[in-house]
């Protein structure tokens, strides 16, 4: 399919617009701590330095929030409470060459904040790229692209966005955002939660093996932990890559905060042992919006909503701010309408915006799976470890409770709110489980293909977090031959399922389908992994079901 993108240099080429000055109204994070990611060796003679990349996110058709960490004293490592307080300027253009300015400003960057920097800027043009850039010290970041969502009423031929889950340090390298960084044509990429992990070393590794060392090294419970671990990760160089190629349109899941997190606490998470849970869950909700390019739509939450023209609008969900715990299997209150995933707010928000909602599309950001999973028909040899990459009791597994399985009111209501208003063409695109699927999402599963279908669902595997084949430690592909049939077996809605392999997936809509590219990567240990594409499916506007296609867009 030929790109409806220009390239960088095309844009450049092209004759000067009339140059526009905007306000730029700059926003500086919160915080600090002792210790330190792992910065690059140059850290010692070269401060200040933009050793944490820059960043885009959450694209407005008027806007756009451009992210930086300013790093403006060698001893001023992420968490460290350390370092003099740092003017930092940006400024945004049409062009790479940063001539064509339309947008500059600054803030001063303070250790209160751990030195990060958010800029909102407003008044661009919809559906346009621009370039930005940061200063301080006399010292220049690396020049970023970013690119404004279309004017609401737009009417466009297409969208595509990169979607990723799942991302452990220890667990290998990123190149599955290199690969994604290398396309040069996604209107944004979205991430669908654990863009950290909150393990200490060796306790969440690949096959039980450490690819690499991350920063602090002991489970982060403070938020100069948390800190440092965000700043560790923000020195990826595949990371940093994607980050400056689109906006990232980013929600959390459980490792951002602690394993199965819910309202009140965590699978791990010891009350006393490990501190106070409201304390942990504020330190990592604030070090999460110092170091991402996201705006909290609702203070300390991870849901909003963002529009693409006609196209398609975007509900980002919070899936463990206002949940209630996790059950045990078996003791029959996974239906009891008291329990919630999404608490009363957001699922009134929710549907109401897929009500009323006049796009093409209504994408649902998800961070955990919404279609019924059966599970327990798996043998023993694969439930045990099917159990053990869920986080759950490995006798007696009849389903997984952290996902909407758990919380069967609340998809009740949901899917019932679909059918009985005729809304159609609503896409769930969730991370969490580190397999690929792709799924209808049935009324009543006991009676599919029966009964009707109420959405679809895509769902991408993890970038390098283990999955299936990992945890029993067999070749690639072993567990997933076995797995695979037996659970489209138990579930005729899914599609296809993929228990074994890494990657991410390429999200390309237009007005007549939603297509999920689904491409793996070579080998997740190795920094120079090649990647290749493997299954494609779509779902037609107005079926509500997912069908295989044989060719990448």
């Amino acid at each position: 399919m030929t790109s409806r993108y220009r390239s960088p240099e095309q844009l450049d080429s092209l004759a000067p617009r009339r140059r526009t000055v905007v306000k730029a109204a700059a926003a500086t994070a919160v915080l600090a701590g002792p210790l330190a990611a792992a910065l690059p060796a140059r850290a010692a003679d070269a401060a200040p330095a933009f050793l944490h990349g820059v960043a885009s996110g959450d694209p407005l058709p008027d806007g756009i929030l451009l992210w930086t960490r300013v790093t403006p004293a060698p001893e001023a490592t992420p968490g460290s409470g350390l370092g003099p307080d740092t003017e930092v300027s940006w400024i945004v253009a049409r062009d790479k060459a940063l001539t064509n300015i339309v947008a500059k400003g600054s803030t001063t960057a303070t250790a209160t904040s751990d030195h990060t920097v958010k800029a909102d800027i407003r008044g661009l043009e919809p559906a346009t790229d621009y370039w930005f850039r940061f200063s301080a010290g006399g010292i220049d970041s690396p020049v970023a692209r970013t690119r404004t969502a279309p004017a609401a009423s737009a009417s466009l031929a297409g969208l595509r966005f990169g979607v990723v889950s799942c991302a452990n340090w220890e667990g290998g390298y990123f190149s599955a955002y290199r690969h994604l960084a290398a396309r040069g044509d996604l209107d944004a990429w979205l991430h669908l939660g654990d863009y950290i992990y909150e393990y200490g070393t060796g306790e969440y590794g690949t096959r039980g093996k450490v690819v690499r060392q991350h920063t602090p090294t002991h489970e982060i419970l403070t938020l100069a932990d948390y800190r440092a671990r965000h700043g560790t990760y923000k020195t990826d160089p595949d990371l940093q890559a994607l980050h400056t190629t689109a906006p990232v349109i980013a929600i959390w899941d459980d490792h951002e905060i602690a394993n199965d997190a819910w309202s009140g606490g965590a699978e791990n998470h010891t009350e006393g042992a490990e501190g106070a849970w409201a304390a942990r869950r504020a330190a990592a909700k604030q070090a999460y919006f110092e170091w991402m390019p996201v705006r909290p739509a609702i203070a300390g939450t991870t849901y909003r909503r963002l529009r693409f023209g006609k196209l398609a609008d975007l509900s980002l969900l919070d899936l463990r701010s206002f949940r209630t715990q996790q059950v045990k299997v078996g003791d029959g209150e996974v239906d009891d309408p008291e329990r919630t995933l999404t608490g009363r707010a957001q699922l009134d928000w929710l549907k109401a915006g897929l009500k009323s909602s006049d796009t093409t599309w209504r994408l649902v950001g998800n961070s955990v799976m919404i279609s019924p999973f059966a599970i327990g028909s798996l043998s023993a040899d694969l439930l045990k470890p099917l159990a053990k990459l869920l986080g759950l009791p490995q006798e007696g597994l009849a389903l997984n409770t952290d996902q909407w399985d758990g919380y069967t009111d609340d998809r009740r209501e949901l899917l019932a709110h679909l059918r009985s208003n005729a809304i159609r063409n609503t896409v769930f695109l969730t991370g969490d489980i580190h397999m690929a699927w792709a799924n209808d999402v049935p009324v009543d599963a006991g009676t599919y293909p029966l009964s009707a279908s109420a959405a679809t669902e895509f769902v991408v595997t993890s970038v390098t977090s283990d999955n299936l084949d990992d945890i029993v430690k067999v070749p690639e592909g072993t567990v997933s031959a076995v797995a695979a049939p037996v659970i489209r077996a138990a579930n005729r809605h899914v599609h296809w399922v993929d228990t074994d392999r890494h990657g991410y997936g390429v999200l390309d809509i237009t007005a007549e389908r939603a297509q999920m590219d689904y491409y793996v990567l070579s080998d997740r240990t190795k920094a120079d992994a090649t990647s290749k594409w493997v299954r494609s499916y779509r779902t037609r506007s107005g079926t509500q079901k997912v069908e295989r296609t044989y060719d990448p867009v």
